[in-house]
């Protein structure tokens, strides 16, 4: 048995174990008491919402590669933040979010500020909940709200904690540690070995857990070795592979029979880290080309099991990763065709979304962090602003809006020797935008904020053509003043809307030293 002491100070030692002395919240009456006497070394990192304070604990969460800690309050506060929620569930990042509950002597009623079901509430995007029995219970639910955060697939949790729990008596934690790799046989690795040996033009699909485990190098060599095109699986949230690199040969499109034209020619097509695949747009027909067999590797048994093709292996990626380098081709092979670039832009008199692109691509400083949420820009993001280097790019794995620019200040936060650039629509702007106040509290903060301003949800007119409608409600944003809106929470900002100054103050924004918005207006 522990030694005696609070539930409080149990807790605030088994976060000091695991490293977890950031904390993200946004404070509620029934969340106070965990503060009480908050030790030196603890940071308390204040949103203005909920669902930034979940998206900024996210950023931090990937920046660090370690769990993160939201306090949130009852629930209301884990109502204002399920959307951020879920997109940390398709992220896959290791949260872990207490939520503050009513007095335990009050629970027998309905009282005020309360949560009927808070185990129930978040689900199903957490990966496990609880409201502890017991007042003692508590620092024990948190330990192994942790371990179930960090273990494979990784998530975030929810422990409900009633307010007059803190000051209760309980007993330290014993510090423990959970292994957080999978392995699959080495049999199984061996035959896939086997099967990438003998492939006459084997092809890869890299996601964004290739990054996650940072097997990002491994995995280039693996290509190389092979002289495999590799493709970035459909919607994945993160650069897993050069994107200027011979072998590359773009982005696979989310519908079925693009995909599957994509991979046109390859007899073994091997999956590392992604689902397969993920869809956007219904299909029809095959899954692969003719005469193609799949691998997958993912350390996801429940998305291996509805792979709906092929073989897959439950498995950590990196050291997959790692043993498939002890299987050369059989024979050389070819370098295959490499991916045709698009021309350069000239500027004109307006900014383009492609002349943007390529111009950040250029000023871009070594080193820098892409953050996107910028939707309807993607496609031309990927053609003029490719990320060749591991952590480098991060973007929403849910397709839901509001993650992009708080997650960009908890990256900071994670990283701060590393300039990160937020790449944000208009319309993703607004979803988070209190997150400027946040990021302009924060000292040394080299952060820029580059607001794609098409006056609109571009998206919607562009699904709204593909249906056929002339007239899609609700897609126009006029009359918005990001510049405006930095300064007048501590940030600095500006507006360029010319070709010809986008230069110098696109190169102003990402020298500054202080979190600074450039609201480029876009033709």
């Amino acid at each position: 048995m522990g030694e005696p002491t609070t539930v409080r100070e149990a807790t605030i030692a088994l976060l000091r174990h695991h490293r977890m002395t950031t904390i993200f919240g946004n404070p509620g009456s029934t969340e106070l008491p965990m503060f009480r006497d908050l030790p030196d070394d603890f940071r308390y990192v204040l949103g203005l919402q909920e669902s930034v304070v979940v998206s900024m604990a996210d950023g931090y969460a990937q920046a660090t590669r370690r769990a993160a800690v939201v306090n949130l309050h009852s629930a209301i506060g884990v109502g204002h933040a399920m959307g951020s929620i879920f997109t940390a569930y398709r992220n896959r990042t290791p949260l872990v979010v207490t939520a503050g509950q009513q007095a335990r002597e009050l629970l027998a009623g309905e009282p005020y500020l309360f949560s009927e079901d808070p185990a129930a509430l978040p689900r199903p995007y957490v990966k496990w909940s609880r409201e502890p029995a017991r007042a003692e219970d508590v620092p024990g639910a948190i330990a192994r709200a942790y371990h179930v955060a960090m273990s494979p697939p990784r998530g975030p949790v929810l422990v409900s904690i009633p307010v007059d729990d803190w000051d209760r008596p309980a007993e330290h934690v014993p510090p423990r540690r959970v292994s957080q790799v999978v392995r699959a046989a080495e049999a199984e690795v061996a035959e896939l070995g086997a099967a990438l040996a003998g492939a006459r033009r084997p092809a890869f699909v890299v996601g964004a857990l290739v990054d996650q485990e940072l097997a990002f190098a491994d995995t280039v060599r693996l290509a190389e070795m092979h002289q495999a095109r590799v493709w970035a699986a459909p919607m994945s949230s993160r650069c897993s592979f050069p994107e200027s690199h011979p072998l590359f040969a773009g982005f696979l499109p989310p519908a079925r029979s693009g995909l599957r034209d994509c991979l046109d020619g390859c007899d073994l097509v091997v999956v590392l880290g992604a689902p397969v695949f993920t869809y956007r747009l219904p299909g029809e027909g095959r899954y692969l080309p003719d005469g193609a067999r799949l691998w997958q590797l993912t350390d996801d048994p429940q998305q291996a099991a509805w792979t709906p093709v092929g073989t897959s292996l439950v498995t950590s990626i990196a050291p997959a990763v790692a043993e498939l380098l002890a299987y050369p081709p059989a024979s050389p092979r070819p370098a295959p065709p490499r991916r045709a670039r698009p021309a350069p832009v000239r500027a004109g008199g307006a900014i383009t979304v492609e002349l943007l692109m390529q111009t950040l691509h250029r000023l871009r400083p070594p080193g820098s962090i892409i953050v996107e949420e910028a939707p309807s820009s993607r496609p031309v993001m990927c053609e003029y602003l490719p990320n060749d280097a591991p952590e480098s790019f991060f973007t929403c794995a849910s397709g839901g809006l509001g993650l992009g620019l708080p997650s960009a200040v908890g990256m900071l936060l994670g990283r701060p020797d590393r300039r990160v650039i937020a790449v944000i629509g208009d319309g993703s702007m607004m979803y988070g935008i209190q997150a400027l106040w946040s990021a302009a509290r924060i000292d040394n903060a080299p952060m820029t904020v580059v607001v794609v301003n098409n006056g609109g949800y571009a998206t919607v007119r562009h699904f709204a053509q593909l249906l056929g409608m002339d007239k899609p409600v609700g897609a126009d944003l006029p009359g918005l003043d990001f510049s405006g809106l930095a300064r007048a929470q501590g940030c600095r900002g500006a507006r360029v809307s010319g070709a010809d100054d986008l230069p110098a103050m696109l190169g102003e924004a990402l020298a500054s030293e202080v979190p600074y918005v450039l609201d480029v207006v876009v033709a």
